[in-house]
């Protein structure tokens, strides 16, 4: 069996300095067999230094890998080099694969050719330290992420895809949202005892879209019962984990065989469930599958998922709340916005309100048409200053008092005018802007006054749209008077459009500039009224409005004025 032979010396032995130093030393031959080994790389080993003689490291340790071939390039030119070895041997560690970084020189051996002498030192500690650094910067790199790309709106359904489509393909194959659903409206409540969870959004790679369809079974609900996984992650707000699941834990989660069935084809074999919590209550869960040769789910994955399902939680929960909040409000608004009442036969009359789509707060947005004696007909516009409730209440008391106004004051100015008083001396704190506008289809004629609101507008039968700039007296409830109204011809096909700010105005465009955006329309003017509203809606809309938006359209009825010729 070759051997090394330590040459003598002056001084120190050589021996002892290498047998007594902690980093492992070998002595190789040509054919990188060893013929030393020192006592600490043979403890390091688990194998006796006799063990290692006259053999390759792959002979002796098949579970270590080195780079055999920049050994050889040592061996060829003489210039030492540095090598990594890395894997497991017989001793056990802690930190799992090892590391060690090594130099090689090339030595003379007496009696035969050139070999090598290698000294390493253990890097296991350093390049776990290292790795665990890099993942702690992977994982706030994907919550910063998270934070800009999820959440981005109030709304429920655009949230859970920002979160699903995160997830999938970032830490898992696929990825399905499912909602606590608290409100049963139109359908009936889950058995007693059971959790009912909308499925609302899903993620999965072309060829398994399939799975996220059939994976809650048909219908927009499922309902949990205690001692699926689902449920039993939600009660006890931890997650729960099936790496490389049996079916056996696959049937914990989907309850039905048919389900696992469905996971199997897919080639999912390991599962995540996180639920998404908020102030210690559940909102809803996130489940995570890996399919086909992706690796199972880490520590390190789970770890992550639930630092993002709990900020995801935050912005689900806001996006919930937003909904009911924005739902009540909408009908809170409703409720004070009664139906305008009906115009006189020989006027035709269409409105629509549109709440912002920034805040869940109602307005102060009103809208009207009241019957007046001799058929004509009063329609009116107007805005509250401000919103919320309070907004919402006044707008609710200035429409009664305008609407019992009407019944004895029949000319739009001097309606202006007793509206303002009355205002002004209950003390109500809220102006108001407000438009008048009397239709008499018997002779054509269109009597209109403003309290600070918008002009007017009206459109031709060609398609045209005209402004009527109005002269503009204060806002109701300054006390102020002074109102003056202006006459025009209303004739058959011609349509008369009153409207709130938020329909034209925009942030950083002048409001004279937006109304004459209004007039550069060009619509159909022989449409129905109501599809001519919701023509006008979608072409002056910019994604949400940011203000409230309220918009009434009148026209005379050609049947009326046909009548009326044909009795004079």
């Amino acid at each position: 069996m070759p051997q090394w032979h330590f040459p003598e010396g002056e001084g120190l032995p050589v021996r002892q300095l290498i047998e007594g130093t902690l980093a492992p030393i070998v002595v190789l031959d040509a054919q990188l067999r060893h013929l030393y080994v020192n006592p600490a790389w043979a403890e390091v080993s688990g194998l006796s230094a006799s063990a290692f003689l006259g053999k390759t490291l792959e002979e002796v340790l098949p579970d270590l890998q080195r780079p055999d071939d920049v050994l050889a390039e040592v061996l060829a030119d003489g210039q030492p080099r540095e090598a990594t070895i890395s894997g497991t041997t017989g001793v056990s560690s802690a930190l799992g694969q090892r590391l060690w970084r090594a130099v090689y020189h090339r030595v003379e051996l007496p009696g035969q050719d050139a070999g090598l002498c290698g000294i390493g030192v253990e890097i296991s500690s350093l390049r776990s330290y290292l790795d665990d650094l890099e993942t702690a910067h992977l994982r706030l790199a994907l919550l910063d992420a998270a934070a800009t790309r999820v959440g981005t709106t109030l709304d429920i359904e655009t949230t859970c895809q920002e979160l699903s489509d995160f997830l999938a393909p970032s830490l898992a194959d696929m990825a399905a949202v499912g909602i606590v659903e608290e409100e049963f409206t139109g359908a009936p409540p889950p058995p007693p005892g059971f959790v009912r969870l909308r499925k609302v959004r899903g993620s999965a790679p072309p060829g398994m879209e399939w799975l996220l369809h059939q994976m809650g079974g048909p219908g927009p609900y499922v309902d949990i019962p205690r001692g699926v996984a689902t449920r039993h992650c939600m009660d006890v707000g931890r997650p729960w984990l099936a790496n490389l699941a049996s079916d056996d834990l696959f049937q914990k989660v989907t309850v039905d065989p048919e389900r696992t069935r469905i996971f199997r084809a897919a080639g999912v074999h390991s599962l995540l469930i996180v639920p998404l919590i908020t102030a210690g209550r559940p909102v809803g869960v996130v489940l995570l599958g890996r399919a086909g040769a992706s690796q199972p789910f880490t520590e390190d994955d789970v770890t992550t998922v639930q630092a993002l399902a709990g900020r995801a939680a935050l912005s689900v929960d806001s996006a919930c709340r937003y909904s009911y909040e924005h739902t009540m409000a909408l009908e809170l608004q409703r409720a004070l916005l009664a139906e305008p009442r009906a115009p006189h036969p020989g006027v035709e009359v269409a409105a629509r309100y549109l709440p912002s789509g920034r805040s869940v707060l109602v307005g102060g947005d009103w809208y009207d048409s009241i019957p007046l004696p001799d058929s004509r007909t009063l329609l009116v516009m107007g805005d509250v200053m401000g919103h919320g409730f309070q907004a919402a209440v006044t707008m609710s008391q200035y429409r009664s008092l305008l609407r019992t106004i009407a019944t004895t004051i029949t000319v739009v100015d001097e309606i202006l005018a007793e509206f303002d008083r009355q205002v002004a001396q209950l003390g109500l704190d809220r102006l108001a802007t407000c438009l008048l506008a009397v239709m008499d289809p018997q002779t054509g004629a269109c009597t209109a006054a403003s309290a600070g609101h918008l002009p007017p507008a009206v459109l031709r039968p060609d398609g045209s749209i005209e402004v009527l700039w109005l002269p503009a007296g204060p806002p109701i409830g300054t006390g102020l008077g002074g109102y003056e109204s202006l006459a025009v011809d209303m004739d058959p096909g011609f349509t008369l459009v009153l409207y709130t700010d938020g329909l034209v105005e925009r942030r950083g465009t002048d409001i004279d500039i937006s109304v004459q955006e209004l007039a550069g329309l060009s619509l159909p003017a022989d449409t129905p009224l109501d599809d001519m509203l919701d023509t006008v809606l979608a072409r002056l809309a910019n994604g949400a409005y940011e203000d409230d938006v309220a918009i009434l359209a009148a026209r005379q009825r050609h049947h009326f004025s046909r009548h009326l010729r044909s009795r004079s």
